[in-house]
């Protein structure tokens, strides 16, 4: 694992602990992290990940610590982008779900093709761009479970902002992150999967 990700990640898991919004909020976004993280690090001497997707899961942990420390509806950054950009909410949710589907698309690309669980490239973009939206779909139960079973407290950790198309919403983009992924991100993939 790349010494300079586990510093830059540490770094964000620290500042992220420090006072955050809502301490729940940054609980419930930081145990799937820090869950990754620590499966990353326990396998990476017996499995092998490229750098690639060393790199964008580290990305994927920051986006959730960050997300976690502010609370998705409140990320500075995202307000004064949506100030520049007209919009009525704070996009980092819709940010993050476009990432839940792209960095998980490689990922889930390097198990298929190491694992020669599918042979040809259709069938590869099918595959890893289901397996992304079932993610997605999955996270959206989790996020109605924690609601049911937690009551209000779970509000921030929901993070609708009074849309009411967002669980859909967040699936779509998901699913359209896997394909961008794919798209941007398969030959330089393809080269390191051949150096392994």
């Amino acid at each position: 694992m790349p010494r300079l990700g586990i510093l830059i990640v540490s770094i964000v898991f620290t500042w992220s602990a420090i006072k955050p919004a809502d301490r729940y909020t940054w609980f419930l976004e930081v145990v799937p992290a820090f869950t990754g993280f620590f499966i990353l690090w326990y396998t990476h001497h017996r499995y092998k990940w490229t750098p690639l997707v060393l790199w964008l899961m580290l990305f994927e942990f920051i986006i959730l610590m960050v997300g976690g420390h502010y609370t998705y509806a409140k990320v500075p950054l995202f307000d004064w982008i949506g100030s520049h950009l007209g919009w009525e909410r704070n996009n980092y949710d819709k940010f993050a779900h476009f990432m839940q589907g792209f960095i998980p698309a490689i990922f889930t690309r390097e198990m298929l093709i190491r694992n020669r669980v599918v042979s040809g490239p259709r069938w590869l973009i099918f595959i890893v761009s289901s397996v992304c939206l079932a993610f997605s779909a999955f996270y959206e139960l989790v996020e109605w479970w924690v609601a049911v079973l937690s009551g209000i407290a779970a509000k921030a950790f929901l993070g609708t902002q009074g849309y009411e198309w967002d669980t859909q919403s967040d699936m779509f983009l998901a699913w359209v992150g896997s394909f961008v992924a794919l798209f941007l991100l398969s030959r330089i993939h393809n080269r390191q999967l051949k150096r392994l």
